[in-house]
């Protein structure tokens, strides 16, 4: 198998997800930094647009979103399971409203002035000033915008309190008993909040959830190595995309294969990337594009959560 290149950065709490779960696991992989901000050339040029963090690439397939990111992990290395036998919903809806809602919360809490202060007191000026542009401009256009910080600070005690009655009562240590990908989708919104001393006690707070939170942190990150950008863009372009799955589906809007088609997500980043569909199976969609620098490249999303249309002439 070609090697696991991970695109992020070390503060990204959906990095922190795909790490973990590299973690878990047990799988090798490369550590490419990206910028925090856009423009980001050398990811853009693999993905066609998309520029939200992480992106998995393998080879020349690039692999969209931590939720698709987790199937691919899974169809690679069957065990240990993130989608424990019985709880194969349950545990990937949770995921989502986790990914989601306490999400929301997290980045409105984080995104205080108190908080703010003390994450970009190290750091120029200037780039406070283009994070919160670059943020803002994320959140543009999408069914998702910014909650307000009243609004999470209200509900916050209601997420929290749920978690530590559920995690006080439940054997095994984990959500679901074993640990899955709820666990991971719900870890990184609170090691998120633990990265400010204004919002630590709203996780660590709670002693139940700081012990679940430490069990799954431990899963650690595996074992990395770094790479850069370009050495990831030139694996790219020297690679042969993987064979497409052996699916048999019927897209429900009769998208085709062979079709130009634009995919794009619905929350937030809403970039949409454009490209050839080569696949639309029941859980992903996959197109082909070809760049300058990356040559022919298969760009995968998860169907949940993005919105496959006809480019706009």
């Amino acid at each position: 198998m070609p090697e696991l290149i991970l695109h992020h950065y070390p503060t990204s709490p959906f990095a922190e997800k795909a790490r973990l779960m590299l973690g878990f696991k047990r799988l090798p992989w490369r550590s490419v930094f990206i910028p925090r901000i856009m423009p980001k050339p050398d990811l853009t040029a693999l993905t066609g647009g998309y520029r939200k963090t992480p992106v998995l690439q393998v080879g020349a397939d690039i692999y969209c979103d931590t939720a698709l990111i987790a199937r691919f992990l899974e169809r690679e290395r069957p065990t240990p399971t993130l989608f424990p036998r019985g709880h194969e919903l349950t545990a990937a809806s949770f995921a989502a409203w986790a990914d989601s809602v306490v999400f929301q919360h997290a980045v409105a809490l984080m995104f205080q002035p108190a908080v703010a202060a003390e994450r970009f007191a190290t750091v120029p000026p200037e780039f406070a000033k283009a994070f919160a542009a670059d943020r803002a401009a994320m959140f543009s256009g999408g069914t998702t915008g910014r909650m307000p910080l009243e609004q999470a600070q209200s509900q916050w005690p209601v997420i929290i309190s749920r978690l530590e009655r559920q995690l006080s009562h439940r054997d095994g240590g984990f959500l679901f008993g074993e640990p899955s990908v709820a666990d991971f989708a719900l870890a990184h919104s609170l090691w998120f909040l633990r990265a400010a001393s204004v919002t630590l006690p709203l996780v660590d707070g709670f002693p139940a959830v700081k012990a679940w939170l430490d069990r799954v942190l431990a899963f650690g990150h595996g074992d990395f190595s770094k790479m850069s950008e370009e050495e990831a863009v030139a694996a790219a372009r020297e690679a042969t995309p993987a064979p497409l799955p052996d699916e048999h589906f019927t897209d429900p809007l009769g998208f085709k294969p062979g079709q130009r088609v634009t995919i794009a997500a619905v929350d937030y980043g809403v970039d949409p990337v454009e490209g050839e569909l080569l696949f639309a199976g029941a859980e992903e969609l996959i197109l082909r594009r070809e760049d300058p620098r990356a040559g022919v490249v298969h760009v995968h999303f998860p169907r949940m959560g993005f919105r496959i249309g006809t480019p706009q002439s």
